[in-house]
């Protein structure tokens, strides 16, 4: 399980990097400057969350249980908010008003608080 959070880590991360280059240069000409700080909150979020796997994979406070659950949650949660707030942002780049499927950034967003809280449950209850 851990190779398998690690691995997801890291490419939630490489993907962030792309992103976030592809934001600060490739949107300049295309996207109005303020859709581009909502592109780079996508952004931040991801690399918050791929450090927060990093961690959750190479640590033995968590159980294999409790880190399956973060896993599912973070990248459900990634997937959600920061994927959703990309299309949301480059909205007027595509035929697709992604306005319609704006509600699942607060999902998203949930998902993520979530799998910090289970993180946080799981280690207050490890005894030692």
């Amino acid at each position: 399980m851990d190779r398998k959070i690690i691995a997801v880590a890291a490419v939630l991360g490489a993907i962030g990097i792309i992103l976030g280059a592809f934001g600060a240069h490739g949107l300049k000409e295309l996207i109005e400057p303020d859709k581009i700080i909502v592109f780079e909150t996508g952004v931040r979020y991801q690399m918050y969350h791929a450090l927060f796997l990093l961690f959750v994979g190479t640590t033995s406070l968590v159980s294999e249980k409790a880190k399956k659950a973060v896993l599912w949650l973070t990248v459900s949660g990634v997937l959600f908010f920061s994927f959703s707030i990309y299309f949301l942002a480059c909205n007027a780049l595509f035929s697709f008003d992604f306005g319609k499927i704006g509600f699942i950034t607060p999902i998203g967003g949930l998902l993520l608080i979530l799998a910090w809280v289970v993180l946080f449950l799981n280690i207050m209850k490890r005894k030692g």
